[in-house]
Protein backbone atom coordinates (compact mmCIF):
# COMPACT_ATOMS: atom_id res chain seq x y z
CA UNK A 1 0.00 0.00 0.00
CA UNK A 2 2.96 2.39 0.69
CA UNK A 3 4.74 1.65 -2.57
CA UNK A 4 1.01 2.42 -4.49
CA UNK A 5 1.05 5.70 -2.57
CA UNK A 6 4.33 6.67 -3.12
CA UNK A 7 3.78 5.80 -7.06
CA UNK A 8 0.69 7.71 -7.07
CA UNK A 9 2.54 10.63 -5.54
CA UNK A 10 5.75 10.64 -7.75
CA UNK A 11 3.11 10.14 -11.27
CA UNK A 12 1.29 13.12 -9.88
CA UNK A 13 4.38 15.07 -9.10
CA UNK A 14 5.79 14.32 -12.73
CA UNK A 15 2.48 14.97 -14.12
CA UNK A 16 2.38 18.58 -12.94
CA UNK A 17 5.85 18.77 -13.71
CA UNK A 18 5.16 18.44 -17.36
CA UNK A 19 1.79 20.08 -17.54
CA UNK A 20 3.80 23.68 -16.08
CA UNK A 21 6.82 23.14 -17.97
CA UNK A 22 4.88 22.37 -21.89
CA UNK A 23 2.06 24.91 -20.73
CA UNK A 24 2.70 28.43 -23.12
CA UNK A 25 4.57 31.06 -21.47
CA UNK A 26 2.46 34.33 -22.04
CA UNK A 27 4.60 36.81 -24.49
CA UNK A 28 4.00 40.20 -22.87
CA UNK A 29 3.22 42.86 -25.55
CA UNK A 30 5.31 46.15 -25.10
CA UNK A 31 3.14 49.20 -25.11
CA UNK A 32 5.73 51.58 -26.34
CA UNK A 33 5.10 53.12 -30.06
CA UNK A 34 7.60 51.90 -32.95
CA UNK A 35 7.01 55.12 -34.65
CA UNK A 36 5.74 58.56 -33.07
CA UNK A 37 4.85 61.87 -35.92
CA UNK A 38 2.82 65.10 -35.86
CA UNK A 39 0.76 66.84 -38.51
CA UNK A 40 -1.01 69.42 -39.13
CA UNK A 41 -4.19 69.77 -41.50
CA UNK A 42 -5.84 72.29 -42.76
CA UNK A 43 -9.67 71.68 -43.62
CA UNK A 44 -11.24 74.89 -45.36
CA UNK A 45 -14.75 74.41 -46.08
CA UNK A 46 -16.95 75.47 -49.18
CA UNK A 47 -19.03 78.25 -48.10
CA UNK A 48 -20.47 79.44 -51.49
CA UNK A 49 -18.15 82.05 -51.64
CA UNK A 50 -14.71 80.71 -51.17
CA UNK A 51 -14.49 77.97 -54.28
CA UNK A 52 -10.61 78.33 -55.00
CA UNK A 53 -9.65 77.61 -51.79
CA UNK A 54 -11.75 75.75 -50.38
CA UNK A 55 -10.70 72.06 -49.45
CA UNK A 56 -13.47 70.83 -48.30
CA UNK A 57 -17.36 70.45 -49.32
CA UNK A 58 -20.77 69.38 -47.96
CA UNK A 59 -21.76 66.42 -50.52
CA UNK A 60 -24.71 65.84 -48.31
CA UNK A 61 -27.28 66.99 -46.09
CA UNK A 62 -30.80 66.69 -44.66
CA UNK A 63 -33.88 67.49 -45.91
CA UNK A 64 -33.94 70.78 -43.83
CA UNK A 65 -30.14 71.85 -44.62
CA UNK A 66 -28.35 72.50 -47.95
CA UNK A 67 -24.88 72.06 -49.15
CA UNK A 68 -23.13 75.78 -49.19
CA UNK A 69 -23.91 76.34 -44.90
CA UNK A 70 -23.20 73.63 -42.37
CA UNK A 71 -26.91 72.79 -40.55
CA UNK A 72 -28.04 73.44 -37.35
CA UNK A 73 -28.67 71.02 -34.76
CA UNK A 74 -24.61 70.39 -34.32
CA UNK A 75 -24.76 70.12 -38.08
CA UNK A 76 -26.68 66.61 -38.14
CA UNK A 77 -26.70 64.60 -41.02
CA UNK A 78 -24.05 66.81 -42.58
CA UNK A 79 -21.43 64.79 -45.02
CA UNK A 80 -18.34 66.18 -45.61
CA UNK A 81 -15.77 65.53 -48.09
CA UNK A 82 -12.25 66.90 -47.27
CA UNK A 83 -8.77 66.51 -49.79
CA UNK A 84 -6.65 69.07 -47.44
CA UNK A 85 -3.07 69.76 -47.01
CA UNK A 86 -0.83 67.96 -43.89
CA UNK A 87 2.15 70.09 -42.42
CA UNK A 88 4.76 69.49 -40.73
CA UNK A 89 3.72 72.58 -38.55
CA UNK A 90 0.28 74.24 -37.86
CA UNK A 91 0.95 76.84 -41.28
CA UNK A 92 -1.26 76.74 -43.38
CA UNK A 93 0.96 78.17 -45.88
CA UNK A 94 4.06 76.00 -45.48
CA UNK A 95 5.08 73.40 -47.77
CA UNK A 96 2.54 70.26 -47.90
CA UNK A 97 3.89 66.70 -47.24
CA UNK A 98 0.95 65.15 -48.03
CA UNK A 99 -3.05 65.33 -48.15
CA UNK A 100 -5.34 64.09 -46.03
CA UNK A 101 -8.46 62.93 -47.89
CA UNK A 102 -11.72 61.51 -46.48
CA UNK A 103 -14.73 62.50 -45.22
CA UNK A 104 -16.84 63.20 -41.56
CA UNK A 105 -20.27 62.68 -40.98
CA UNK A 106 -21.91 64.52 -38.18
CA UNK A 107 -23.94 62.03 -36.45
CA UNK A 108 -25.39 63.15 -33.53
CA UNK A 109 -28.44 65.89 -32.62
CA UNK A 110 -27.62 66.70 -29.25
CA UNK A 111 -23.97 66.54 -29.08
CA UNK A 112 -21.47 68.16 -31.63
CA UNK A 113 -19.84 64.95 -32.69
CA UNK A 114 -18.71 63.04 -36.07
CA UNK A 115 -17.41 59.81 -37.48
CA UNK A 116 -14.60 60.11 -39.95
CA UNK A 117 -12.56 58.16 -42.09
CA UNK A 118 -9.67 59.25 -44.26
CA UNK A 119 -6.03 58.66 -45.66
CA UNK A 120 -3.04 60.59 -45.10
CA UNK A 121 -1.20 60.44 -48.60
CA UNK A 122 2.41 61.51 -48.99
CA UNK A 123 3.84 62.86 -51.58
CA UNK A 124 7.32 63.85 -49.69
CA UNK A 125 10.92 62.71 -49.81
CA UNK A 126 10.66 61.66 -46.18
CA UNK A 127 7.27 59.54 -46.18
CA UNK A 128 6.00 57.39 -48.96
CA UNK A 129 2.71 55.74 -48.92
CA UNK A 130 -0.97 56.12 -47.10
CA UNK A 131 -1.98 55.89 -43.47
CA UNK A 132 -5.67 55.43 -43.14
CA UNK A 133 -7.67 56.43 -40.23
CA UNK A 134 -11.13 55.74 -38.81
CA UNK A 135 -13.33 56.29 -36.11
CA UNK A 136 -15.51 58.77 -33.46
CA UNK A 137 -14.34 62.55 -33.61
CA UNK A 138 -16.01 63.48 -30.06
CA UNK A 139 -15.18 67.44 -31.20
CA UNK A 140 -16.16 69.15 -28.09
CA UNK A 141 -13.09 67.10 -26.42
CA UNK A 142 -9.64 68.35 -25.92
CA UNK A 143 -8.07 65.69 -27.31
CA UNK A 144 -9.68 62.67 -29.25
CA UNK A 145 -8.72 59.10 -30.08
CA UNK A 146 -9.16 57.51 -33.64
CA UNK A 147 -7.82 54.01 -34.83
CA UNK A 148 -5.18 53.99 -37.55
CA UNK A 149 -6.06 51.06 -38.89
CA UNK A 150 -3.43 50.26 -41.98
CA UNK A 151 -1.16 52.02 -44.41
CA UNK A 152 0.54 51.51 -47.52
CA UNK A 153 4.21 51.79 -48.51
CA UNK A 154 6.42 53.10 -45.25
CA UNK A 155 3.16 52.40 -43.88
CA UNK A 156 2.21 49.32 -44.66
CA UNK A 157 -0.21 47.52 -42.59
CA UNK A 158 0.19 49.82 -40.06
CA UNK A 159 -1.71 49.60 -36.60
CA UNK A 160 -2.11 52.19 -33.86
CA UNK A 161 -3.66 55.49 -32.79
CA UNK A 162 -3.87 58.88 -33.67
CA UNK A 163 -4.69 61.39 -31.36
CA UNK A 164 -6.22 64.43 -32.52
CA UNK A 165 -6.32 68.41 -30.91
CA UNK A 166 -8.44 70.75 -33.13
CA UNK A 167 -5.38 73.48 -32.83
CA UNK A 168 -7.31 76.16 -34.95
CA UNK A 169 -10.64 77.11 -35.48
CA UNK A 170 -12.20 79.81 -37.36
CA UNK A 171 -16.14 80.11 -37.43
CA UNK A 172 -17.61 77.06 -39.74
CA UNK A 173 -15.14 77.66 -42.68
CA UNK A 174 -11.63 77.03 -41.26
CA UNK A 175 -10.31 74.42 -38.84
CA UNK A 176 -6.87 73.18 -38.17
CA UNK A 177 -6.04 69.00 -36.39
CA UNK A 178 -3.13 68.64 -34.92
CA UNK A 179 -2.68 64.76 -35.34
CA UNK A 180 -0.17 62.82 -33.12
CA UNK A 181 0.26 59.79 -34.40
CA UNK A 182 1.68 56.60 -32.68
CA UNK A 183 1.97 53.26 -34.08
CA UNK A 184 2.45 49.75 -32.45
CA UNK A 185 2.67 47.87 -35.60
CA UNK A 186 5.03 48.64 -38.22
CA UNK A 187 6.54 46.39 -40.95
Amino acid sequence: MEAKRSLLAIFLLLSFLSISTAAPTRKTRTRKPCKSMVFYFHDIIYNGHNAKNATSAIVGSPQWGNKTILTGQNHFGDLVVFDDPITLDNNLHSKPVGRAQGFYIYDKKDIFTAWLGFSFVFNSTQHKGSINFAGADPLMNKTRDISVIGGTGDFFMARGVATLMTDAFEGEVYFRLRTDINLYECW
